[in-house]
């Protein structure tokens, strides 16, 4: 399966428009892709808990509470945790008709928060991940960058940097692989050099692209990247072979290029699933093997007793062979004392006749 992870959404988003980009990304062959909402600026701190305005196009990822991969023995506890986590709501302008949904792909909802300063986004973090699938970070600063590589409460799924714009910090490697140690992936979105026009800004955008492509790839040395598009239409969008062999000039080999659109992106959203599904985003229940049998209480606790009876049967057994073994024992010990018994009685009688012959 191919994911694109990123896919941008904003409230005036025409439906006709969000339907033809979810539909091509379809014939692209991307089967996940996910909404993706930039929130810029300070974080609101009203209203609690946060709405998710991303209207529910198709059924919810199986990783996911409500998808099609839950168990039944797991409807009654997920019920709860859907009604939080999963806003349903499809009241959104660009919400698309239900009979135009089968021809597209399995939609997920992201938020994308750009951070400039930790202390202001820190709290909110949890309710942002209750309200949509995924969530990603977007620092701007080498504060910022280090505080979402390291010292979040909850590891975010996703770094997102805006690779256009000059950076002003180096990322470094150490800081690189423990944020992809602790779980979080980096994002490299190709479509943001697919700036119209050969002005000088596009130009720059371009270079420092490719530039911070680079670098990046140099301090996590191919590992934990994920490749998004960031299509603001369908003509962002471009084939996964397009894709690979775009990231192999830019320094990433083919094989990893093509883990970055399927087992990198996949990771991220089976583990947010788990997070959200699991107790405690630890622990989870999977379904049990066909025809296997679930034994009760009762059954149990009579197991329990046929042991303990066989433990006590075995006991008795070695007690009464002790015993048989200590009086048979004793009984060989008094005939042998009755033997030594006669036979000294008998060298005595034999004595006293040779004196009476003298």
């Amino acid at each position: 399966m191919l994911y694109d992870l990123n896919i941008a959404w904003s409230p005036t988003t025409p439906a006709s428009e969000l339907e033809r980009t979810l539909k091509f990304a379809k014939n692209l062959g991307y089967d996940v892709v996910a909404l993706n909402q930039t929130i810029t600026g300070n974080i609101p701190t009203q209203p609690h808990p946060i709405s998710n305005p991303i209207p529910q196009l198709t059924s919810p990822h199986p990783s996911f509470p409500g998808g099609s991969g839950s168990t039944s023995a797991t409807s009654t506890t997920t019920a709860r945790t859907t009604t939080t986590t999963t806003n349903l709501s499809t009241t959104a302008s660009s919400a698309v008709p239900p009979t135009s949904t089968s021809s597209l792909p399995t939609v997920l909802r992201r938020v994308t928060l750009t951070v400039t300063d930790p202390s202001t986004t820190n709290y909110r973090l949890a309710d942002y991940a209750r309200s949509y699938d995924l969530l990603a970070l977007r620092p701007t600063n080498d504060k910022a960058f280090s505080w979402a590589c390291l010292s979040t409460t909850e590891p975010p799924a996703i770094i997102s940097l805006d690779l256009t714009q000059f950076l002003g910090f180096h990322i470094h490697h150490r800081t690189a692989m423990a944020a992809v140690h602790r779980g979080t992936r980096f994002e490299i979105c190709y479509s943001q050099t697919f700036t119209s026009g050969n002005s000088v800004d596009a130009q720059r955008a371009r270079s420092n692209f490719i530039g911070n492509v680079l670098g990046l790839l140099r301090a996590t040395k191919g590992r934990g990247i994920i490749v998004s598009s960031e299509a603001k239409s369908a003509l962002g969008l471009r084939g996964p072979a397009d894709v690979v062999n775009l990231l192999a000039v830019w320094g990433l080999g083919p094989e990893k290029g093509t883990e970055a659109l399927g087992t990198g992106p996949r990771a991220v959203v089976v583990n947010e699933g788990v997070k959200r599904r699991g107790f405690r985003g630890v622990v989870d229940i999977v379904q049990t093997a066909p025809g296997g049998k679930v034994r009760s209480e009762e059954e149990g606790g009579k197991e329990g007793e046929t042991k303990l009876s066989k433990k006590q049967k075995k006991l008795q057994q070695k007690q009464q062979q002790g015993q048989k073994q200590g009086q048979q024992q004793g009984q060989g010990q008094g005939q042998k004392r009755k033997n030594w018994e006669g036979g000294g009685g008998g060298t005595d009688g034999g004595g006293q006749q040779k004196k009476q012959a003298k």
